[in-house]
């Protein structure tokens, strides 16, 4: 990327956002121009043609490698992607998770919204290092909570009191 008289970006170049977004592409007077692609955190890209800072045509796939088509968009929508990777991969063993991305530990009372964490008592949203992202309106909120993956919030394990009808003679011969 070069710098013109005034120290605008003009010609290919990367840019990243304080939100760790990355843009690599063509630029012209400070703006997106020509082709480019952005780079999300989440590991979603969109790829598109700018002028002067505005997409005019592009493409956004999700990091599971679904691509977002505007029109005829015949199985996911906003408010279920459940079953993309079984459509794309088939069912996987009994056992084998089948999330798109690796199995995050959802800090206690937080959702996994995608590109980050809510917190449904602050309605903030980190990113995954917990960075704060952005506050949740009332409709972001709703959709969250009805849809979004929530960490573990259930206490397991045995309970003595529950289990005291059991003797220590049948723990022995389960054993």
């Amino acid at each position: 990327m070069s710098f013109s008289l005034f120290f605008r970006m003009e010609g290919e170049g990367e840019y990243t956002f304080p939100t760790k977004t990355r843009y690599v592409g063509e630029m012209k007077n400070d703006m997106f121009h020509g082709k480019g692609v952005l780079h999300f955190p989440n590991g979603s890209i969109y790829e598109g043609t700018w002028e002067k800072g505005i997409s005019k045509q592009g493409k956004y796939t999700f990091s599971d490698g679904l691509e977002y088509q505007e029109k005829d968009w015949e199985f996911c929508d906003g408010y279920d992607r459940q079953f993309y990777t079984e459509r794309c991969n088939g069912l996987k063993p009994a056992g084998e998770p089948q999330l798109t991305d690796s199995l995050r530990v959802i800090p206690d009372g937080c959702y996994d919204c995608g590109d980050g964490f809510y917190d449904p008592n602050a309605r903030v949203i980190t990113d995954y290092e917990h960075h704060f992202l952005r506050n949740a309106d009332d409709y972001e909120h709703e959709w969250i909570v009805s849809t979004c993956r929530k960490s573990w919030d259930e206490i397991v394990g045995h309970s003595p009191e529950k289990l005291g009808h059991i003797s220590e003679l049948d723990i022995e011969l389960q054993a």
